[in-house]
């Protein structure tokens, strides 16, 4: 088996196993920062499909800028709760 269908098999695992993580957890916290492990591998496939500029974007977008923000909006709903 070539190697490159062996990392892309265990990339497909993580994105397939950080997702229904993401679904499973009861703290929003936890089901945040798997969704963002979700971002970085479906980045890294990304990269694996040979697009880059695609992989940059997911990695931005779906890895770091998506879960901040949700992490900023649970503490701000937090906050708001115990006023």
């Amino acid at each position: 088996m070539n190697s490159i269908v062996i990392l892309n098999s265990l990339i497909l695992i993580g994105i397939i196993i950080s997702a229904i993580l993401t679904v499973k957890f009861d703290n929003l916290l936890s089901s945040i920062i798997a969704l963002g492990i979700t971002g970085a591998f479906v980045a890294l496939e990304f990269i694996l499909l040979h697009a880059p500029d695609v992989a940059i974007a997911e990695a931005a977008v779906g890895a770091v800028l998506s879960p901040v923000i949700f992490i900023i909006t649970l503490k701000k709903v937090k906050e708001g709760k115990e006023r």
